[in-house]
This record gives structure tokens, sequence and C-alpha cells, in this order.
């Protein structure tokens, strides 16, 4: 793999000391004391990943995570957590943030090696982002909503909601984002039928409409869905809703690996 620029952000002088050397004959690593030191760097260069430690005065690295994912010049740098901070309760908050991946300290040279070269290749981050499947037969809609996702989700859209089910047969999305008012097949009929899918029997449903009102909520719900987003639709809202799903659905199954 060719040599990538990393920023690493610790208080510790010793650790950011440590970090450069160990991996200064594969990368460039760019250390950085505080929040305020790696957004100086940013005027610098364009790093391709950034490892973060979490306790840390002023700002810690959950405020910086924070800062990062909602400022849409940088969102989609990977970020990895490096951090002696390895609770489960720690952990959950730093992958819900959108952390990459999750380090503890002390680790070994290949294990760290490792982790920073998956996050560097881009098939590897493309082949983990999480899937989502949007179904709505007005094609402008879906237009809009992979416009709004696609930087942190790999988004399939579907505009002929009859052939749902065929499509699950070569795709397992993360999460669903039904329009209520179709022909042939209506959301709800989606929801029902994805139900009574193996694999699907508790994956997200959003769904998206005009309408909205109790009737629609209360079917919706009886059917497993676990939000609604009205139309006109918009970015930060469909943005927050989709990561704070994903995150109840995907960190759960997270956790248990790192057991």
């Amino acid at each position: 793999m060719n040599r990538k620029n990393i920023i690493y952000v610790d208080d510790v002088s010793f650790s950011l000391l440590s970090i450069q050397e160990r991996l200064k004959p594969y990368h460039d690593v760019y250390p950085a004391k505080s929040s305020a030191d790696l957004f100086a760097l940013f005027e610098q260069i364009r790093p391709d990943l950034i490892l973060l430690d979490i306790n840390m005065p002023e700002d810690n690295g959950y405020d910086v995570l924070a800062k990062l994912k909602s400022n849409l010049l940088f969102n989609d740098i990977p970020v990895v957590f490096l951090t002696s901070s390895n609770d489960k309760k720690s952990v959950l908050e730093g992958l819900k943030l959108g952390a990459a991946d999750y380090l503890t300290k002390p680790l070994a040279d290949e294990k760290l090696l490792e982790c920073i070269n998956l996050h560097l290749d881009p098939e590897y981050r493309e082949a983990n982002k999480p899937v989502i499947l949007a179904v709505d037969d007005n094609p402008s809609v879906l237009k809009s909503i992979n416009s709004f996702l696609h930087n942190r989700y790999a988004v399939r859209t579907l505009a002929a909601p009859e052939k749902l089910q065929g499509l699950l047969e070569v795709i397992t999305p993360d999460l669903f984002l039904f329009d209520c008012n179709m022909p042939v097949l209506n959301g709800f009929d989606l929801a029902l039928l994805i139900r009574n899918l193996p694999g699907h029997t508790d994956t997200p449903v959003i769904f998206i409409t005009a309408e909205g009102t109790a009737d629609h909520i209360s079917v919706a719900m009886h059917l497993g869905a676990c939000d609604f987003i009205a139309k006109p639709i918009d970015e930060s809202i469909l943005r927050d809703k989709v990561s704070k799903h994903l995150s109840n659905y995907i960190l759960p199954r997270r956790l248990r690996s790192l057991q």
C-alpha cells in the first residue's frame, strides 16, 4: 500500500512520539495534541485517516469525533479510536458517533498496522458500509435520498416495490426506507413482507410519507416500523434518523463481537 497521511490526536507527547515512530516505515503521521491542533493541520494536509484518543482535556475524543462527523468537509475521513478506555460504554459511545474502529492500548504493532491498513483500503471501506435500501416509486425522491446518504452508506434504490423480494436475494440491507403510498405494493405491504423473511425480523424500517396521520403511525408501528420521515425530505433529519436507528441495530452485534 502507498504511504498515507495519518493524524494522531493525543494530549500525551510520549504517545504521539511512540505512534509516529512505530508507523514511520509505512505511513506519514502528523501529531496533534488537541482538537485545535487537528483543525489547524487540516489547512496543511488532507488526512486519509485519524487516530483519536478519548481522554483529553478541553475537547475529549467524543467531542472531536462529533465535530468531524457534523462537518461535510471531514465526515468521510475514517476515525479510529486509540485509547485505554475499553469498557463497553466507551466502545458503544464511540461507535455510535461514527468511529470506524476502536483500538485499546497497549497493542502490538501488527494489530495497529492491520487495523489502519484495512480502513485505508477504499475497497474495504466500501464493502463495510451499512446498506440502506430505499423503495419509492418517485425517482426524484430516490435520487435525493442517494445524494444525502451515499457518503456514509451503501445506498440501493428501488422504484418498483413488487421487485423487492427478488432484490433481497442478492443484497442484505441494514435499514429500509419505505414510501407509504405506492402502486401495486405500498410501504405497509413491504413491511409485512420483510418481517416474514429470514434475517429481517428486526431490521429497522423507516417510513417516508407525505401524510403521517395517527392511523398511518399506528399501522406502521404495529408492523415494526421504528420511525417516520415527512416529505419533502429534510437532509439533516434523514441523516440523523438513519444514523440513530442503524446504531441501535448494528452496535449490539458489534459489541458481542468485541467480547
